[in-house]
């Protein structure tokens, strides 16, 4: 054999043995992955029994029956406890199954101890709350205590049946020749959250609820699965609080029926609006699901308002921890709190007394970090009073109308530079009649001031501010002095408009006369030209009289009248 031969041989082996180490390290790898997922498949389960017993030590032979009483028990010496000492006592649930829905809980309790002759056996005993107490005593034959005295030893018993979510006291007595020595815990039963329960415990199985909803209906689609055998199932809604109050829509599914499903229909999305779901048997444990519990925006609706009262009230439909407080609409939809008109709600009804039903009224509804505002008043429908603002800018009238005898603030301020401030320069108080306006004189405003009106006589009432744009009546000074000016340019504009028209009249006609003139000349210089040589007059005006029959001229004008005369005869 050469040397390429033998090297590559050897490479061969080399690669071979490295495939294989490869292989072995994922093999136990994936044997590793199915330990670690059985470990995490056995935590989500418990344990299966086949029958509930009593169990001792290989070597131990022990008895087991019913003991209605505990035993008289005498406190053993230090010394005999440090002899024989009890110890590790642990409890848990187990389930024993006749289907694959009808399993029952049992408390298994096991106990290890150091066994000696002088230990006769143990008494259990269990207590629930409204039940009465359980024992059972447990005994080790002679000879089993000969043979396996100083060794380890453990008790488990299972036969002890509890249900899900309860709470057991549990007694363990350790009973000597002479003594007796106890161990008392408390221990609470898995509930029905569990998944292992929910699926195989009757008493827990509640059918599992999913849904579609469908909005532009106002329907919910809903499938059920999971459900008790063998029996129909409930659906219906209804409205989550202390107890879930149904809204009247519900419905049953056949156990014959092959696919579980149902449709119910809702009025609004209300977040404590639940699909309630039980199977038709007594004292059924329920399940509830809730598919609109995020919409908090649905429940600040329903505020109401009586205007013989002033007062304005909301009761939460479903319960909620929220502040509710009024405030006023300003630009750019902010809404300022107004002062002392806030208060905490979860289930109770709120109300506000003494309210200005204003447009710019509103209520805000904070829960946690986030904010909704409704204005019941923002339509008009109580409106008691509003600022009627008539006449051009920078001549406007403001007008209080109000519909019922209220008096009012009318304070003059100015708006603080950069800010959005108003600092109040005067104040007057104005007593409006019902169904009566009042005009505010703003004579001593300032440019670009602002009047700033509030009803008087409520606890809870909007300022309207209106400002005024451009200078508008300043001072009175200024007013009378602003009028005379205005009046004096007046007739001095008048005139001279009235001149500036007749100048252009007078030149019209001037023109259209001096055309006319033109026109005539022209048309005289031709008829000269056309007439007869012989006579070098012309005749403009021909006067006639009737005399005798025969046409005589009144005048002659030509030079030559003997001629005409002569003509004439």
């Amino acid at each position: 054999m050469d040397y390429r031969t033998r090297r590559s041989r050897g490479t061969e082996q080399l690669q071979y043995w490295t495939m294989r180490q490869i292989l072995l390290v994922a093999l136990f790898m994936h044997h590793r992955c199915l330990d670690l997922n059985g470990a995490a498949a056995e935590t989500t389960e418990l344990e299966r029994i086949d029958s509930c017993g009593t169990r001792c030590s290989q070597g131990l032979q022990c008895k087991t029956k019913p003991s209605y009483f505990l035993p008289t028990q005498r406190q053993c010496s230090p010394e005999a406890l440090n002899t024989s000492v009890s110890h590790n006592i642990s409890l848990s649930t187990v389930m024993s199954c006749e289907g694959r829905q009808k399993c029952s809980l049992h408390l298994r309790v096991k106990t290890v101890l150091q066994l000696n002759e002088s230990i006769n056996g143990l008494y259990i005993c269990t207590v629930t709350v409204g039940m009465m107490q359980n024992c059972q005593t447990v005994s080790f034959t002679r000879s089993s205590r000969a043979r396996v005295s100083g060794q380890q030893v453990e008790v488990v018993n299972d036969c002890t049946e509890v249900s899900p979510s309860q709470r057991v006291q549990v007694t363990v007595i350790t009973m000597f020749s002479s003594c007796s020595n106890s161990w008392t815990s408390t221990y609470k039963v898995p509930e029905c959250t569990k998944e292992d329960l929910r699926r195989h415990v009757t008493e827990c199985i509640t059918g599992r609820i999913s849904y579609n909803i469908k909005p532009e209906r106002k329907e919910l689609s809903i499938t059920v699965s999971d459900m008790l055998e063998d029996h129909n199932y409930n659906l219906r809604l209804c409205y989550k609080g202390f107890i879930c109050v149904g809204t009247g829509a519900s419905t049953v599914i056949k156990k014959e029926e092959p696919v579980k499903t149902s449709t119910l229909v809702y009025s609004r999305p209300l977040p404590c609006l639940c699909i309630e779901g039980w199977s038709a048997v007594t004292d059924a444990p329920r399940v509830r699901v809730c598919p609109f519990k995020d919409h908090l925006k649905e429940l600040w609706f329903g505020i109401t308002f009586d205007p013989e009262e002033e007062t304005l009230s909301w009761e939460p439909r479903c319960p909620v921890t929220a502040v509710v407080a009024l405030c006023q609409i300003r630009e750019g939809d902010i809404c300022e709190d107004l002062p002392h008109a806030s208060q905490n709600v979860s289930r109770n009804k709120i109300t506000f007394t003494e309210v200005d039903p204003h447009p710019q009224l509103c209520v805000k509804f904070t829960v946690g970090s986030q904010s909704w505002t409704r204005c019941p008043f923002a339509h008009g429908k109580f409106k008691a009073w509003e600022l009627v603002v008539s006449g051009q800018l920078g001549h406007e009238e403001v007008t209080i109308m109000s519909g019922i005898a209220a008096t009012f603030s009318v304070a003059l301020c100015v708006k603080s530079p950069g800010t959005d401030a108003y600092q109040i320069t005067k104040t007057h108080t104005v007593h409006v009649e019902k169904n009566k306006g009042v005009g505010l004189n703003l004579a001593e405003d300032l440019c670009n001031s602002c009047v700033q009106v509030r009803r008087l006589g409520v606890k809870f009432a909007a300022k309207v501010i209106h400002c005024v744009q451009r200078c508008n009546q300043t001072p009175l000074l200024n007013d009378v002095i602003g009028s005379q000016a205005s009046w004096d340019l007046t007739w001095v504009v008048a005139p001279a408009g009235v001149c500036l028209a007749a100048v252009i009249i007078f030149a019209l006609v001037l023109h259209v006369m001096l055309t006319v003139y033109r026109r005539m000349k022209q048309k005289r210089n031709e008829d000269e030209k056309q007439k007869d040589p012989a006579c070098d007059c012309v005749v403009p005006v021909l006067q006639s009289h009737l005399d005798g029959g025969i046409l005589t001229p009144h005048q002659l004008l030509c030079g030559n009248t003997e001629k005409a005369n002569l003509i004439s005869e």
